[in-house]
């Protein structure tokens, strides 16, 4: 496959913001007295806020999703205020694909303002011209929209698109987009899963691995 641009996602594949999205749902629920914890949030990485609210829900109702919402957000943002970590490696191959004049996109699974509040506290929003976030589409991952969308969005055909991901949901969302994938794997995650979605797995991305698909 010759891919003539490259979408990523941003959690855990630009950003290391699962440690901020645990401890920010988890102040969430504490503060309206719900049961749920840690491995329960962990469950849902990659699905985004409406898949996880509606999780939690399943062990215990919570306030309606638009009340939820803002308060999660506000957590985040004083999380990440405290340090929003970027994946060097990640990073690198997002410059020098700009560098080379190659398209670039987000896919997130994260609904709209969260995704700029990422990008934004992590210092890349200037660096990202496309990106579609999970709010913006009818189905989330693992459904292949975002990456569709994204692959519209910079006038390219889904086959000739490289996806760089982390989680099997993800995996499965660009490859039913007809995407070839590159799934970085990241400590604490089970690369077998990651293999059985479909990616080809790397411990750490690099420039060979995206730009060294083309011709």
């Amino acid at each position: 496959m010759t891919a003539v641009a490259v979408v990523f996602d941003c959690d855990g594949v630009l950003v290391d913001s699962e440690p901020h999205s645990i401890v920010s749902w988890l102040d969430v629920l504490s503060g309206v007295g719900h049961p749920a914890g840690a491995s329960d949030v962990e469950a849902c990485a990659g699905l985004g806020f409406a898949p996880t609210y509606g999780s939690l829900s399943e062990i215990a109702p919570l306030p309606p999703p638009d009340e939820v919402f803002p308060i999660l957000l506000a957590a985040l943002r004083r999380s990440f205020s405290r340090g929003l970590r970027r994946f060097p490696d990640t990073v690198a191959v997002l410059n020098a694909c700009i560098a080379a004049g190659f398209p670039v996109a987000v896919a997130s699974s994260s609904p709209r303002a969260r995704l700029e509040l990422t990008l934004e506290m992590a210092g890349i929003a200037g660096l990202i011209g496309v990106s579609v976030a999970g709010d913006e589409v009818v189905r989330g991952k693992p459904a292949p929209d975002v990456y569709l969308a994204a692959a519209r969005h910079l006038g390219v055909e889904p086959s000739k698109c490289l996806a760089v991901e982390d989680t099997p949901a993800g995996i499965i969302a660009a490859v039913a987009a007809g995407m070839d994938v590159v799934a970085v794997h990241r400590e604490g995650s089970d690369r077998s899963l990651l293999e059985a979605a479909g990616a080809r797995v790397v411990s750490r991305l690099t420039v060979e691995d995206v730009l060294g698909t083309r011709d």
